[in-house]
């Protein structure tokens, strides 16, 4: 396998890289971001939020308030799957439904404050977990990485469809 190093030296003149070289890129970090969350997450079941309850959570609070349809599009999910899933938060006091203000037939779900202080705890705790993990790291290693996290952010809030 290539290293990231190699990724970067690539000749780009053209301003694209040839395909096979951009999909085991992407495969790498794809693998590498599922390994990293699942290490600075290991402790996140601990207080009874699972990564599923994690998740919706965390959409309610950034999107929030969300119709139940949205919030199993978000997910990936059917709404009876997250109707369960936001039972639970409501029940747990994390979550709760209130009236849609436009269509009297559905309901949206808003973060409580319990909710948004769980989330607010949660991630607090990743970063801490990370932020070990980086203390180890040479300072040429935190700058290729501060770099690399301002080519991710770029790339995530890229269009997926470059020809639209």
């Amino acid at each position: 396998m290539r290293s990231l190093t190699t990724y970067l030296l690539l000749d780009t003149s053209s301003g694209t890289s040839p395909p096979q070289d951009t999909d085991a890129l992407a495969e790498r970090l794809h693998s590498a971001a599922i390994q990293l969350l699942r290490r600075v997450r290991v402790r996140d079941g601990e207080p009874g939020l699972s990564a599923a309850r994690l998740s919706a959570l965390s959409v309610i609070v950034v999107a929030g308030p969300i119709t139940i349809s949205e919030l199993a599009a978000t997910q990936g999910v059917r709404p009876p799957t997250m109707t369960r899933l936001v039972d639970t938060l409501a029940r747990d006091g994390l979550a709760m439904r209130e009236p849609h203000p436009d269509d009297g037939r559905s309901v949206q779900v808003r973060a409580t404050g319990m909710g948004r202080l769980a989330l607010s705890r949660g991630r607090q705790h990743r970063a801490t977990t990370l932020s070990r993990r980086l203390a180890g790291l040479s300072r040429s290693d935190l700058a290729a990485l501060d770099r690399a996290a301002e080519l991710l952010e770029r790339v995530a809030g890229a269009d997926p469809d470059p020809t639209s």
